[in-house]
């Protein structure tokens, strides 16, 4: 038996006891008064279980709402690519006209680390070397 119950314990004691000194025209009276004092407990565990539940819910909802997700279409994707391999070429004529081999291979590492960083960003957790499994994998089973 916990605290409350002791509690509410004592307190049908009390209003029993007071049956008993007042007499039976005021047994109504307070046995309403005792049962408004149950529904008060009540109420009070009803919420609180439902403000538990409540809290659990939103924490589930900012648990969901951190996971990482792609940020961008695969249409956004391929248009990257596109435009990657367009403006490669004038790069790579331009780095290789001025500065030779050199000069070709700066303007393709430039070119490289823009996709790399375009890929990290709408792939977080991809180079952290941590992938979760997807609903339905048995591979960690």
């Amino acid at each position: 038996m916990d605290g409350r119950d002791t509690d509410l314990k004592k307190e049908l004691d009390a209003t029993l006891q007071t049956r008993r000194e007042l007499g039976e025209e005021y047994e109504s009276a307070l046995v309403d008064s005792f049962l408004e004092k149950v529904d008060q407990r009540i109420d009070g565990a009803v919420e609180r279980r439902v403000r538990r539940q409540m809290a659990e819910r939103q924490m589930e909802a900012a648990r969901d709402s951190r996971s990482p997700r792609p940020t961008d279409s695969f249409g956004e994707r391929f248009g990257f690519g596109i435009v990657s391999l367009v403006l490669a070429v004038p790069l790579s004529a331009i780095g290789g006209g001025v500065a030779d081999l050199p000069g070709l291979l700066v303007a393709w590492a430039g070119i490289v680390g823009v996709n790399v960083v375009q890929v990290a960003r709408t792939n977080p957790g991809l180079f952290s070397g941590r992938r979760r499994a997807a609903k339905g994998d048995s591979w960690d089973e």
